[in-house]
């Protein structure tokens, strides 16, 4: 398949810039894979989908707030630093993106903060872009990370042209967040709230975690034709013995299992037997999956609606079927459902 393949029309007014009012009450448009058929639904109706046994896997990576706006010594320019990946901890030691770049160069010190109460000095230029930053700070590793914190502002994606607003520090996660690490979050689970959870696992459906810590990755533009020469970024993740017993077992009963998000089935479809049997793991993957592919694990899925081209488009596109994905996106359009990270949702059976 080529890139180009993946364009469709997305005015810029479905792309949603708030969240829902409440997390289950946003639009799902249900695809049918066998019929073909597309059903209109609130994304609390999921329940009927979904009987005693079956399991959904959700990703419990949380988002940290990775956003950071510092000022150069000497010039006083306002620098925005997004903090990408922590490389050393006792070092604090991290890899960064600046902007605008061109200002900033190896030895340049950076201060965060109205008291400058954090201080950073560039060691490394690893990309155009990238900078390798150490943090200069006296106390210790929890005190820096509160800092940290205090100054950060939740990572919301720059197509929200908006400014952040206090309840995306909330919205901007999901119900299921535990493992610090993102810098992206796992949208298919913003959906999901509290009450909806205990009503799922009422009707007896069990729930499984994986941590896969999102990247920036997610939202860089695939720049080949031929889709088999791009390279997906390298992503954290992890899975534990206990996810892959309740997974196995519900596979071996031949229950549905629904992949909560694209970071999900990455996770999922990274530590497969040759039996198709998940295997806990505890490394990084850079698994990118387009059309034709052969799913082992997951034979339902939760998704945004994505933008045209991107690889999470793709991905769906491979698990939907690339001819029927075209097909309900055209009627999303239609339809006016919301795109990207606040937008509506998608349930494929």
């Amino acid at each position: 398949m080529k890139l180009s393949d993946f364009k469709f029309n997305l005015p810029a007014d479905l792309i949603a810039e708030h969240p829902s009012r409440n997390r289950d009450e946003s639009r799902m448009m249900v695809v049918h894979r066998k019929t073909g058929e597309i059903e209109h639904r609130m994304f609390k109706d999921i329940l009927e989908y979904f009987d005693d046994g079956d399991v959904m896997v959700t990703n419990n990576t949380k988002v940290f707030p990775a956003r950071l706006y510092g000022t150069k010594e000497k010039t006083g320019a306002q620098i925005e630093v997004f903090l990408l990946r922590e490389l050393n901890r006792e070092a604090r030691l991290w890899d960064v993106l600046v902007d605008p770049a061109r200002k900033i160069r190896i030895g340049n010190k950076l201060y965060f903060g109205e008291d400058d109460n954090l201080v950073a000095e560039v060691i490394d230029n690893t990309t155009s872009r990238g900078r390798t930053l150490r943090f200069l700070f006296d106390g210790t590793y929890d005190e820096f990370k509160k800092t940290v914190e205090a100054l950060g502002e939740t990572p919301l994606p720059k197509l929200i042209r908006r400014p952040v607003e206090p309840e995306d520090k909330e919205r901007y996660q999901t119900v299921f967040a535990k493992k610090e690490g993102a810098v992206a979050a796992p949208t298919a689970g913003m959906h999901f709230s509290r009450e909806l959870v205990k009503r799922l696992e009422l009707k007896g459906i069990n729930f499984a975690e994986l941590t896969l810590h999102a990247g920036l990755g997610n939202f860089r533009s695939v720049d080949v034709e031929d889709l088999s020469k791009h390279k997906m970024d390298s992503e954290q993740f992890m899975i534990e013995e206990e996810t892959t017993r309740i997974v196995n077992a519900a596979k071996e009963r031949r229950n549905k299992i629904c992949a909560v998000g694209t970071t999900t089935m990455r996770g999922l479809e990274s530590s497969v037997s040759i039996y198709g049997h998940l295997k806990p793991y505890d490394g990084w993957t850079n698994k990118f999956i387009y059309p034709p592919y052969e799913f082992s694990v997951a034979n339902a899925m939760v998704s945004n609606f994505h933008l045209p081209q991107s690889t999470l488009m793709m991905m769906v596109s491979a698990f939907a079927g690339f001819d029927l994905l075209m097909k309900a996106y055209k009627v999303a359009v239609k339809e006016k459902y919301k795109f990207f990270t606040y937008g509506d949702a998608m349930l494929i059976l």
